[in-house]
């Protein structure tokens, strides 16, 4: 793509001032890009594919609305980003197929009042560097992805996600730490390394099943 945004046909976007490609970024068949105030920004060598849509869905004109995607990022096929309450996602981030970030939410705390009356949230999601989120996967508003974070397929993200933890369920719950079971296995191998060095004898000899060094 020779440092231009390659877009491919079919695609649909609407409120193209407030729209900024990055170099070599690219975006498939059927997108759709959706900036009215707050604007979209897709980060140099990053690929929207086909039928995402992203849309800041921005009516209230909030002040924080908007999407911001960074370097060398993913975002899947048919992945609906809606972008109210603010969307920052970091560089290096991937979003499987069907994945939705949804910065934005209704309140529905008084029974006696319909919904619809009842207001929003919009308080934004910022996925950090680093991340995989599989497909399937719901984010909701208010929730932050730290850094080098795994999202299991199918979860649905209502809390805070640790930087380098493994996620999933439904609501997701933590399953593991990425940073200790690379500790666990690296602690696992010196002792396999250990266990299997030859035993010699102080007269040179090798100790029986053992390979002399």
């Amino acid at each position: 793509m020779d440092g231009l945004a390659a877009i491919e046909t079919g695609v649909r976007l609407r409120f193209c001032d407030g729209i900024r490609l990055g170099a070599g970024s690219y975006l498939d068949e059927g997108v759709y890009l959706h900036a009215c105030p707050g604007g979209i920004r897709i980060g140099a060598g990053s690929y929207v594919m086909h039928h995402a849509e992203l849309h800041v869905y921005n009516f209230r004109d909030l002040p924080q609305a908007g999407i911001q995607v960074g370097e060398q990022s993913l975002i899947g096929e048919f992945c609906v980003l809606r972008g109210q309450g603010g969307i920052r996602i970091g560089d290096r981030v991937y979003l499987a197929t069907l994945v939705q970030l949804l910065a934005v939410d209704h309140v529905f705390a008084d029974p006696d009042r319909p919904f619809v009356e009842q207001g929003i949230t919009a308080r934004g999601i910022v996925v950090e560097d680093d991340v995989w989120i599989g497909a399937g996967a719901v984010v909701t508003d208010g929730v932050r992805i730290g850094r080098g974070a795994v999202v299991a397929a199918g979860a649905v993200v209502t809390r805070d996600v640790a930087p380098h933890t493994v996620v999933g369920g439904v609501p997701a719950r933590p399953l593991s730490d990425i940073r200790a079971e690379a500790a666990r296995r690296a602690l696992a191998g010196e002792r396999a390394a250990r266990s299997a060095a030859p035993i010699h004898h102080a007269d040179g000899r090798v100790a029986p099943g053992a390979k002399p060094g």
